[in-house]
């Protein structure tokens, strides 16, 4: 039996003062989509305060390369290596999401 007055083991994020975080997949269908060159174009271009991991499955199997910025909770699908730095410069150092490059499962397009 679950004691609901317990309090949880897992920490409170409190989202503004949460670490940022880009998480690229690098399970099997995002691997082979070219995930791993995504991850090193990551890597290559090293950004104060974010945290740049592989990831598992992120769920979204045949619509990568998945990366997944937190704590932004923003999706991109298909990112090949030379948007990466794209996605540094508008995104984690702008502040900017990049639109065309959007999950459109989770961030659905509006229409004019």
């Amino acid at each position: 039996m679950i004691n609901i007055t317990q309090p949880s083991n897992f920490p409170i994020i409190d989202q503004p003062s949460s670490p940022r975080c880009v998480r690229v997949c690098q399970n099997r269908t995002c691997k082979k989509q070219g995930a791993l060159k995504v991850l090193e174009a990551f890597a290559a271009l090293p950004i104060p305060g974010v945290t740049v991991t592989a990831s598992s499955c992120l769920g979204q199997c045949g619509n990568g390369p998945m990366v997944l910025i937190l704590p932004d909770i923003v999706w991109y699908s298909a990112v090949q290596p030379d948007e990466v730095s794209l996605l540094v410069e508008d995104h984690l150092l702008g502040g900017q999401i990049v639109k065309q490059m959007l999950y459109y499962r989770f961030h659905p397009q509006k229409s004019n």
